[in-house]
């Protein structure tokens, strides 16, 4: 089946129950906090492993723009996308879906939270980490959510990219440059957003179905999926290693990153073979549960190397 076959334009018709101006915890949810937490997280370590130093005040506020700009983000994901989340057993309870907020406040929250974010970064932190924000921020809306999202199965190989800028902005606010380094963090992220999503996708493409968005199993297949997952993780494993490569990680990263990897292949693996059914299912759910442990391990590793002064000590190879 094509991607043109299963996608579909926005349902701007779509009627969500009478409500509005929730509660706190409701605009809290529009943030998407489990996602915002990974990026306050990534973009941590960016600060941290940057060469020089940073003003710990300095270094919060660059923090806490990146989480405003990641959960203005995720608002204005939420205000779009409204329409298929209200039709998603895994969505249907959003705010916007629910009544709890309407579609209108969610844009204008969004929008204050991206404008607050990116105007702070310029004035406080640097222009550099100011701009590659908005980048991420225009990315992530505009170019994944409202263009690839509906119309293409390599949406989330594209619109990964969206979610691998937070180190990258962490380390921009330490140098007021991007590097080679901070880009090998980037593609860490990168990477490992295909094999983590389609794990996802694999046992959740009824829902994506429904709604016609073109995931790789609606739009290829399940063996294709598995198959794409495989390659993905053999691709990712020698990027992780990257940090050792360019001289600012040392043994310890290197030695347990390896060690990880190994363990993510083998669970690659493990969906690989199998065939569809309840088997593919809980290989799928136990790839997924440990992508996330793998991507915090790697990032932490990075970070207790730092802390203990066992890092490399490569200069920043700016570009």
């Amino acid at each position: 089946m094509s991607d043109t076959a299963i996608s579909n334009d926005r349902d701007t018709s779509a009627a969500f129950p009478e409500g509005g101006m929730g509660s706190a915890r409701d605009f809290f949810q529009l943030l998407k906090p489990r996602v915002m937490s990974l990026v306050i997280f990534t973009a941590l370590v960016g600060i941290a492993v940057a060469p020089g130093g940073i003003h710990p005040v300095i270094g919060f506020t660059a923090l806490l723009c990146i989480a405003v700009g990641a959960g203005a983000s995720g608002a204005l994901n939420m205000w779009y996308d409204a329409d298929i989340d209200a039709r998603m057993a895994r969505t249907a309870n959003r705010p916007i879906p629910a009544g709890r907020v309407t579609a209108r406040e969610a844009a204008v929250f969004g929008s204050i939270l991206s404008v607050f974010a990116v105007m702070t970064m310029g004035v406080l932190v640097n222009w550099v980490a100011a701009a590659l924000l908005a980048f991420t921020i225009f990315f992530y809306l505009v170019v994944y959510t409202m263009w690839l999202k509906r119309r293409t199965s390599q949406n989330i190989v594209i619109g990964g990219a969206a979610g691998a800028f937070p180190p990258m902005i962490g380390w921009a606010a330490v140098t007021g440059s991007v590097s080679v380094e901070s880009i090998a963090l980037f593609l860490i992220i990168f990477m490992w957003t295909p094999p983590h999503f389609w794990a996802l996708a694999l046992y959740r493409s009824g829902d994506y179905e429904k709604v016609g968005v073109p995931m790789l199993p609606v739009v290829s297949g399940e063996a294709e999926t598995r198959r794409q997952i495989m390659l993905y993780s053999l691709a990712l494993v020698p990027v992780t290693l990257l940090p050792g490569f360019l001289g600012f990680a040392g043994a310890l990263y290197m030695g347990a990153t390896a060690a990880l990897g190994a363990g993510f292949l083998w669970l690659a693996f493990g969906v690989w073979r199998t065939g569809p059914g309840a088997a593919q299912d809980k290989a799928a759910k136990r790839l997924f549960g440990y992508s996330i442990l793998y991507l915090f391990l790697i990032f932490s590793l990075l970070l207790a190397e730092k802390m203990l002064g066992l890092g490399g000590t490569a200069p920043a190879l700016t570009l």
